[in-house]
């Protein structure tokens, strides 16, 4: 068993460019270490992930690729990707804490999740004048179904973890005080399968929950992102959320 930790708890463990690929290498790594059967991801402190860092000058350059060397995808698409299918071993998303944004496509990326009963779980997008990326728009609708995750989003909706269950968003709910504990169980409850037979079942439901094209569908989940956040709206929404009011939109 391997546990990846995201490190950033005076920030909630929120994404930078840093962080975000470490997390891409980390799993990468794990994917290709035959030492390694189960991979647990977790957040340090008292969050999971609180989505995107937007502490910074230009919060949202982290989706537009910084060289011609970084993948047209950057992290946002790569999550799902390096979890799904470029990993084959079973990744268990230990949600101690809060998940928003890019945070909770994160989490969703994971095969099985485990969520502490104190977590608190929202998109987030339509508040920041945004759309579904990291995956969202494929593992919201493969955990929830269509109608229940169009209105998860579209009303900006927060679900803690007993209700993140009821709605399909984890597999088991955990008091705050056993969370720890009960993370490190489950994985080495795993890890008492054959390694081989785990990676070929996981092949398997990947393969088969592929009736559309992944990648295409991460690319056209970020086209759609970046033509948000350059609308009017966007900049009123970001600046609304800035400034804790509520914004005004114009349909531009």
């Amino acid at each position: 068993m391997r546990t990846i930790s995201l490190n950033r708890p005076e920030r909630k463990n929120a994404l930078n460019d840093e962080l975000a690929w470490a997390i891409v290498q980390a799993i990468e790594a794990a994917a290709s270490d035959d030492s390694v059967w189960v991979v647990a991801l977790k957040g340090a402190g008292d969050a999971f992930c609180s989505g995107l860092d937007l502490s910074g000058n230009t919060p949202f350059s982290a989706l537009t690729p910084q060289t011609a060397l970084i993948d047209d995808l950057h992290w946002v698409g790569r999550f799902l990707l390096s979890i799904r299918k470029l990993c084959d071993k079973p990744v268990v998303g230990g949600i101690n804490g809060a998940a928003v944004g890019a945070g909770l496509g994160l989490a969703m990326a994971t095969d099985v999740r485990l969520v502490s009963r104190n977590a608190k779980l929202i998109a987030g997008y339509t508040r920041i004048g945004g759309s579904p990326d990291a995956g969202l728009t494929i593992t919201l609708t493969e955990a929830m179904g269509y109608e229940k995750a169009l209105r998860f989003m579209m009303e900006n909706r927060t679900v803690d973890g007993a209700a993140a269950v009821d709605l399909g968003l984890a597999g088991e709910v955990v008091d705050a005080a056993d969370f720890e504990a009960r993370l490190e169980e489950y994985c080495q409850e795993l890890c008492q399968w054959s390694p081989i037979a785990l990676r070929l079942l996981k092949r398997g439901l990947v393969k088969a929950l592929e009736s559309s094209d992944m990648e295409q569908q991460l690319r056209y989940e970020l086209a759609n992102i970046r033509r948000a956040f350059a609308s009017e709206d966007a900049r009123e929404a970001r600046q609304a959320f800035s400034e804790k009011r509520i914004p005004v939109f114009e349909g531009r």
